[in-house]
């Protein structure tokens, strides 16, 4: 599947898990609908080039891999606001309980979303914050809500979403998960995991692009029955009766809140086909061989790294970060050198491993460049450690 995407020659792209490269293809689709759609058809492709039905359209792209069934996942504006719109419906369900759950590795956007509904809601809510090891342990009767991403951002650390699920469930609270560091990068079963609500975003493994509109799922039973905190004009249920009064949509459409991104979703459509050809446990296990080899070559050729992510690979997304104190400089003087990964505060070298365009060549190759770069400490130079904006 290399030969799928543009990546610049040369290049190892190990930054997957934050930016997926452009898919071919993707360009041309977006080309076609700025010029035949919005050029020829101007408001009329609402209707005829079928953008008003595209969040929906796509969202079951995005349930098949992520285990949704059909007409349970809609697109639309940002992560932030589907965490904000599943959490609000979930503490809906549980209003006798005043405790949400979630653990020091989530997302902080997740954790800063929820401290701002929680103090708005001004109901004396608690946002309850553990370390990972702890979240089976506090989910007891007081809580509404738990609150997870499945994939730590940082490390790569995976949560048990089966047996998480289970367990807040037997505790009387609704589930929440954060995908973005899940789909399209390990198996997902949202129908069998019993959850209640899952958001994710589609830059990351999906390839959507910068900016890629986020996903919500809700389970199929409880669609009709959420009561929105973001009453969209368009998850209305008929907004162009211009009603007054707000009714919310059937199912899932009711999650929908402001105009869909029609030019992003246009690039997240095509590059979602790719995703029929291959098989989810396919990727996996080509995943999880390709970080296996990154670990062991590292730890013979770096000694100055230290494993930060699980070293059991059942465990682990599909990410591998390491420890290092100089490490935003390491990287820097990586990416200089064609390899690209990332930094994560306050000391972590971060490598996203995606097999649709990552090979066993491309794996060893890195981590050779980046043993010159430690031994030589060709790190240690101005333009290295001088921070940018973003890490």
């Amino acid at each position: 599947m290399k030969d799928r995407f543009e990546l610049p020659e040369g290049m190892i792209y190990l930054d997957g898990n934050s930016l997926g490269p452009l898919p071919k293809g993707v360009a041309a689709r977006v080309g076609r609908m700025m010029s035949d759609e919005w050029g020829a058809n101007l408001i009329k492709g609402w209707n005829v080039d079928g953008w008003m039905a595209q969040p929906s359209r796509v969202g079951d792209m995005v349930g098949r891999i992520i285990g949704a069934p059909e007409g349970s996942v809609v697109m639309g504006d940002t992560l932030s606001l589907k965490v904000y719109q599943a959490l609000s419906a979930a503490l809906q369900m549980r209003p006798e309980r005043k405790v949400v759950l979630s653990d020091s590795g989530n997302f902080p956007t997740d954790l800063y979303m929820a401290e701002g509904l929680l103090r708005h809601l001004r109901q004396a809510h608690e946002l309850r914050v553990v370390a990972p090891e702890e979240v089976a342990d506090a989910i007891t009767g007081d809580i509404a809500a738990v609150m997870l991403t499945q994939v730590d951002y940082r490390t790569g650390r995976m949560h048990d979403m089966n047996a998480i699920t289970a367990k807040a469930h037997g505790a009387g609270a609704v589930m929440v998960w954060d995908l973005a560091h899940s789909a399209g990068a390990v198996p997902v079963d949202m129908a069998g995991s019993n959850a209640e609500f899952a958001v994710g975003c589609t830059y990351k493994y999906l390839n959507g692009g910068p900016g890629a509109p986020a996903f919500i799922y809700v389970r199929p039973d409880l669609a009709d029955s959420i009561d929105p905190a973001l009453a969209g004009w368009l998850g209305h249920e008929a907004p162009f009766a211009f009603d007054l009064d707000y009714r919310p949509a059937p199912g899932i459409e009711r999650m929908r809140v402001g105009t869909p991104p029609v030019l992003q979703l246009a690039a997240l459509e095509e590059a979602m086909k790719i995703w029929g050809e291959v098989d989810m446990v396919d990727i996996r296990a080509a995943s999880i061989r390709l970080s296996e080899l990154f670990v062991a070559e590292v730890e013979a050729h770096c000694p100055n790294l230290r494993l930060a992510s699980p070293r059991d690979a059942a465990v682990r997304g599909s990410q591998v970060s390491f420890h290092f104190e100089n490490g935003y400089a390491a990287m820097q003087a990586l990416i200089a050198r064609g390899v690209i990964g990332d930094f994560r505060a306050p000391d972590i070298m971060r490598f996203g491993f995606t097999p649709l365009y990552l090979d066993d060549a491309d794996v060893k190759r890195a981590v050779a460049i980046l043993a010159e770069i430690l031994r030589d400490r060709l790190w240690d130079r101005p333009e290295y450690l001088a921070r940018q904006r973003v890490t």
